[in-house]
């Protein structure tokens, strides 16, 4: 069946699922997904170039004595902040506000979710997202409305993000095994756009002007939103809503009891995956400060820009995402694949790898008073991303899998919630980098990703039955069972 043929049953009715069991003309995987990756990338490329300024931005420029007073409503957010952590430094100041926003760009898409599945569905609501995307970048270019150009952002996301990652899932029937791939795929987008992200939006913010970066950050948004759109024909079709739909359907149909322990499941996992990513979600928040200090950056008499440190982490996760894909499909052709929870596990316990090498780098700087090799870097990266390939994208089919079809886009942001909770944990942890040791600091969140590891595999062992997938296949597809064989 070829993509025209699809597209044609699409608009005619035919279910996604059936659609998504012939279709393989994007690299074996619907059409479709290639459209969702390709917007994918053009959203976070803006949503990285901007996050790979501001850290720096804040604790460089705007948060200086001299300058925030510029920032409109900036003393409330400040008290605010320091009522909960007391008195904070330009640099503390600038990681707790970056781990806020960091944090609760994954808490609107729960709003966005509920949103698009009760309300406007999923195509209006992502191109609302879009739009306040794009608009809270270009607000960016100036500093007296920095927390509306941060709202506009937020709010935009929340309507995106997981919209975007639900309709991946409507790809697939239920029991289609190519699903937690695609997920690898779309994640995979994800790492084309942070190696583009820092290096453009980056060097024009750093060499140029910091609203130059935000500003390019707008376009790469304004992209997204037209390969969106016309891709959208490719997509799984809108359900009906409104009353008029409601009524046509019938009563909603309640929640089984196997439903219920499941999603009970799946709130009860944030808090250990929100300990799973401090490793890595620091890369962006701690770690440009700590190197700015003590890394060795110059190149031939250049300076490199601090900012292209994330796009080596991307150019490193994303060889470690390729490899893992192809790992776990040599696995699958041999012997029996692990669940998704134990690939977390394990993945956890080898990212907790990257920040226990920084403890040996920052040990370096401390006995010689030197700075240490932008090699530590490479090593940093290799080590957590390769870990982190086992963590993130399994996670989101995770959810996506086990979620009830009718709540899909609620449960994928419910899993957001580990990033929000995550990521607010990280600007607060972040803050201790100028009273702790950098050892002690970053042995921290190696111990923190450790016992995450070991949590994960933990609830392996005590539910991996609850969270089995169904026995089912591309040809037969079935959902809402608890029986099945574990891959």
């Amino acid at each position: 069946m070829n993509a025209a043929t699809i597209a044609a049953e699409g608009r005619i009715g035919i279910p996604a699922d059936t659609r998504a069991r012939h279709d393989k003309s994007f690299f074996g995987h619907p059409a479709g997904l290639g459209w969702l990756s390709f917007c994918e990338l053009w959203e976070r490329f803006s949503f990285y170039g901007m996050q790979a300024l501001l850290v720096l931005y804040l604790s460089n420029y705007l948060f200086l004595p001299q300058n925030i007073g510029k920032v409109a409503g900036i003393d409330a957010l400040r008290a605010f902040i320091e009522q909960a952590t007391g008195p904070r430094s330009p640099q503390q100041l600038a990681s707790a506000v970056f781990g806020l926003y960091a944090g609760l760009v994954y808490l609107t898409p729960l709003f966005g979710g509920l949103l698009a599945d009760r309300v406007l569905g999923r195509t209006k609501t992502v191109v609302i997202g879009a739009s306040l995307m794009a608009l809270g970048h270009f607000l960016m270019a100036f500093e007296a409305s920095f927390l509306v150009a941060l709202a506009c952002l937020l709010v935009g996301v929340g309507c995106f993000k997981g919209n975007v990652a639900a309709q991946v899932g409507d790809l697939y029937a239920p029991g289609d095994k190519r699903r937690a791939s695609a997920f690898q795929i779309f994640l995979l987008a994800v790492q084309i756009a942070v190696i583009l992200a820092p290096i453009v939006c980056g060097t024009l913010g750093e060499k140029v002007a910091w609203h130059w970066g935000f500003g390019a950050a707008g376009v790469g948004m304004l992209i997204g939103l037209v390969v969106y759109l016309a891709g959208r024909r490719w997509l799984p079709p809108e359900p009906a809503l409104g009353a008029a739909a409601r009524k046509a359907a019938g009563p909603p149909a309640r929640l089984t009891r196997a439903e219920m322990a499941r999603l009970a499941l799946l709130v009860g996992l944030i808090p250990v995956l929100m300990l799973s990513i401090v490793g890595n979600q620091q890369f962006a928040n701690a770690y440009p400060l700590w190197s700015q200090k003590n890394m060795d950056l110059v190149l031939f008499g250049w300076q490199v820009p601090v900012t292209w440190l994330q796009a080596v982490d991307a150019v490193m996760s994303t060889a470690t995402m390729v490899g893992s894909i192809a790992f776990w499909r040599w696995w699958a052709a041999r012997r029996r694949e692990p669940d998704e929870l134990m690939k977390m596990g394990l993945g956890s316990l080898l990212a907790a790898g990257g920040p226990a090498l920084i403890v040996i780098a920052a040990a370096l700087t401390e006995t010689t008073h030197e700075k240490v090799s932008f090699a530590w870097t490479l090593g940093y990266t290799f080590v957590n991303d390769l870990g982190f390939a086992n963590i993130l994208p399994v996670g989101l089919a995770l959810y996506s899998r086990v979620a009830p079809r009718r709540l899909e886009g609620l449960v994928i942001g419910i899993y957001y919630l580990h990033l929000f909770i995550g990521n607010t944990f990280v600007g607060w942890l972040a803050g201790f980098l100028e009273t702790l040791p950098g050892r002690e600091f970053w042995a921290l969140h190696a111990a923190l990703v450790a016992g995450a590891g070991l949590l994960l595999l933990g609830c392996r062992v005590a539910f991996g039955e609850l969270l089995a997938p169904d026995d089912a296949t591309p040809e037969t597809p079935a959902r809402g069972g608890v029986a099945g064989e574990v891959r």
